[in-house]
């Protein structure tokens, strides 16, 4: 049985400044709790019986056994899935280096939903390592964890001042761009490193950021010229470039 206590404490997770005070997190369901337990262990468990049959007791400090309507009441989903894990933070991952190796960038990604669906691309398209502007949300929000379906256990997310991170970059390395007025990127030559920014889901790549980057690149319509959509969501957009890059054998 859960206490009430318990309770309100989870749900103060919902809360990036408690998150940041308790320096802990909420993941929620086997998958992404699974893969989590994989690398790190869990300062609370609670699950259901069943699910806890299956598990390995040394993973974790504290365990809750609960029932389907207690797991509802604890839950951030619609549909509660077995399980609900706290996991402390990780340290800041050390500050990722373009000139060895192809990374992403995002620009004001406010999205929990887009921005955990770009670390599950990344995860897939073998990018480790995502460096973020400060205004990007927080990884650790529910639904961004939820969203990564177990990549954040993979990929490492760096919050950092975008602007003066690119202005500290090696003149040689290149960094990638979507534009509207960009180069049609099935016919660019795209290469194993470098930096591939992504804009915010409304505005795109701020005026700053664009100053500094070197190819800019346009996913085209079909057929161009065709009226359609005025842009296509982040993630997906994201996809597709990850997609390109990974076609070229890098």
């Amino acid at each position: 049985m859960i206490s009430k206590a318990k309770i309100k404490y989870i749900h103060s997770l919902n809360q990036k400044k408690v998150r940041k005070n308790e320096k802990v997190f909420v993941a929620e369901g086997p998958k992404v709790v699974g893969d989590l337990l994989a690398i790190q262990p869990a300062q609370t468990i609670i699950a259901t019986k069943e699910w806890m049959e299956r598990q390995d007791k040394a993973l974790f400090t504290e365990y809750i056994e609960v029932n389907e309507e207690e797991l509802k009441k604890v839950s951030f989903l619609q549909h509660p899935q077995e399980v609900i894990g706290i996991f402390d933070q990780r340290e800041s991952p050390v500050k990722p280096d373009p000139e060895k190796q192809l990374v992403l960038a995002l620009d004001n990604v406010q999205d929990p939903g887009n921005l955990g669906t770009i670390i599950r691309i990344a995860d897939w398209f073998g990018i480790e390592s995502i460096v973020c502007s400060e205004d990007t949300t927080d990884i650790y929000n529910p639904k961004v964890i939820q969203a990564t379906m177990g990549s954040i256990a993979r990929v490492n997310l760096y919050y950092t001042d975008l602007e003066q991170y690119m202005a500290g970059l090696s003149k040689n390395i290149p960094v990638y761009g979507t534009f509207l007025n960009g180069q049609n990127i099935y016919t660019q030559e795209l290469t194993s490193n470098g930096l591939v920014i992504m804009g915010n889901e409304g505005n795109g790549i701020s005026e700053n950021i664009s100053r500094q980057i070197t190819h800019r690149l346009l996913i085209p319509n079909y057929p161009q010229g065709r009226p359609t959509t005025d842009s296509l969501n982040v993630a997906i957009a994201t996809a597709i470039i990850c997609s390109e890059f990974r076609r070229y054998g890098n």
